[in-house]
């Protein structure tokens, strides 16, 4: 148990460094935490599972209000991003500044760390294309 535990530890390490698909300083198993405190009452990470929220199935690099199955606010339908590692942690940090008219209404993460940690987590899910948030010309809207 303890050696499989080991492999795919090895084995996101190695996937992610060739992918680029961990945020910089963020922890995944963290971010998981983070996300089961602030954002699984009302989000799922299961494909197609949503709830109050849409699912943050492969979320990252996916474009915002994509989910045919989820009834999105006018805001986010014509807000026009592409949920980057970059764009995620603005929004994370104050989502309806951020989007103003969306009806999400968590109030944000106002630590760096743990949205960093969080985006890291959603990082981990599905195949979407990553990049950090660091990165050099990163732009928001």
């Amino acid at each position: 148990m303890r050696q499989a535990a080991q492999r795919r530890a090895i084995l996101f390490v190695l996937i992610s460094m060739l992918t680029g698909s961990v945020h910089a300083g963020g922890d995944p198993v963290r971010g998981a935490e983070v996300f089961r405190q602030n954002c699984a009452p009302c989000h799922s990470v299961e494909p197609g599972k949503n709830l109050v929220g849409p699912s943050l199935f492969s979320v990252v690099g996916r474009t915002a209000a994509s989910n045919a199955d989820f009834l999105y606010s006018a805001a986010m339908k014509s807000c026009g991003i592409v949920w980057t590692a970059d764009q995620l942690m603005a929004y994370l940090k104050a989502p309806r500044k951020y989007v103003p008219g969306v009806k999400m209404m968590f109030p944000g993460l106002a630590d760096e760390k743990d949205r960093e940690n969080l985006v890291a987590s959603l990082a981990t899910l599905g195949q979407a294309p990553y990049a950090s948030p660091k990165a050099a010309g990163s732009q928001t809207p």
